[in-house]
């Protein structure tokens, strides 16, 4: 962990749910949670990324989470909102907004609170992860806000996205698997 998540002292993190999951962010990271408004599309941009808004006269970009970890788009309801959050870009601090399905709270976690991120069991790349807050019985995944959104990452999340269709309309290369029958010959 790092400054941003407090090591060896309490840390207060803000929860939120995305396509059902309790996620959480360090406090520090979050400038303001808005109400989900009007986006502008901005062409070429990747997938997660679903537009933009103008914050106080801030070209804020605003990435859908559920999209950047390979899931369905976060349906737009009453309780959908943007996290708006500070996040270090290729070494320069940039603001950017989160869909989220709603947000739940500010809580504090302390050290023993906190245990390393799985191997395995999530839908969001380990990576991604800075731990697993016990909260009672069940477990928040703290999120490395600066790996999740990344230049780098979210331009191979585009890459992924566009390649997949791609790879499920691609039909075998020559010499590829033989059609039963195909060498209309019986044994």
């Amino acid at each position: 962990m790092d400054a941003g998540m407090g090591v060896g002292e309490q840390t207060q993190c803000l929860t939120f749910h995305v396509a059902g999951e309790e996620y959480a962010i360090g406090i520090l990271r979050v400038k303001e949670i808005i109400e989900y408004g009007t986006l502008t599309k901005v062409p070429t941009t990747p997938p997660a990324i679903r537009g933009v808004i103008n914050l106080r006269g801030s070209v804020v970009p605003v990435v859908d989470l559920a999209v950047k970890f390979g899931l369905p788009e976060t349906p737009i309801t009453k309780r959908t909102c943007i996290i708006v959050v500070e996040v270090d870009l290729d070494g320069e601090r940039t603001v950017m907004g989160l869909v989220a399905e709603g947000v739940s709270q500010v809580m504090d976690l302390r050290p023993q609170d906190i245990e390393a991120p799985p191997a395995f069991g999530t839908a969001v790349r380990v990576n991604y992860l800075r731990g697993l807050g016990k909260i009672g019985k069940k477990f928040v995944l703290i999120l490395d806000i600066d790996r999740v959104l990344s230049t780098t990452e979210l331009l191979a999340a585009a890459a992924l996205q566009t390649a997949a269709p791609e790879a499920a309309g691609a039909t075998p290369p020559a010499g590829g698997p033989a059609t039963p029958g195909a060498d209309g010959g019986g044994a």
